[in-house]
């Protein structure tokens, strides 16, 4: 049977990237699948930032971009999106600050056609009530002192894993073996170490 995982990310987040990457590999060696859903940076730092700082205006504008894809096509074409995004804001060194090409580029390429529209909305606050509903949801399940990524399966949610690379194949299933088991156990609550060399998003 096929198990639904949710997983909660904000396209800016190079984390929740390889992550990202890693459960779409886990999706071609285990039945499950993957309901990607948006958190926003934007809005788990609101209090810390400066919200004219055009880095911080970027958060906000991509995961608006994410958040009107999910809300007007729906749960597989947001997926479509951030692989789209992802590739170019992390794999090819577009970083947020090429928002503004990466964003249109990657609607363009999941063929949706009310882009004009999104990449309107983005500019204002039109979808930033439910940028905080999603992230809400999100923290409800696994506390407030967390960021992105964020996995939920059944009704256990994790923040993480953070991977420096991105397991590929039957190495990938193994990963996710060893995860859902632990975060299927109720007694379970953390497992952390110190990060350790480069993020390779190869």
């Amino acid at each position: 049977m096929t198990q639904t995982v949710k997983f909660w990310f904000d396209p800016a987040c190079p984390f929740a990237w390889i992550t990202s990457r890693w459960i779409t590999e886990v999706e071609k060696v285990r039945d499950i699948n993957v309901d990607f859903n948006v958190i926003s940076l934007g809005v788990l730092n609101e209090d810390k930032q400066d919200q004219d700082d055009p880095g911080t205006k970027a958060l906000w504008q991509g995961a608006r971009v994410a958040l009107a894809v999910r809300e007007r096509h729906g749960a597989d074409k947001v997926a479509e999106f951030y692989t789209a995004v992802g590739t170019r804001v992390h794999n090819e060194g577009y970083g947020t600050d090429r928002y503004d090409e990466a964003l249109p580029e990657a609607l363009e390429e999941i063929g949706v056609t009310d882009a004009d529209e999104i990449l309107d909305e983005a500019t204002k606050s039109t979808h930033d009530e439910g940028l905080r509903e999603s992230t809400k949801e999100a923290l409800s399940l696994v506390g407030d002192d967390v960021g992105t990524p964020i996995i939920v399966i059944g009704d256990n949610g994790f923040f993480g894993p953070v991977m420096t690379r991105i397991p590929r194949g039957e190495e990938a299933g193994k990963i996710w073996d060893g995860f859902s088991t632990l975060v299927e156990y109720p007694a379970f609550s953390e497992l952390k170490r110190a990060r350790d060399g480069e993020l390779d998003f190869s």
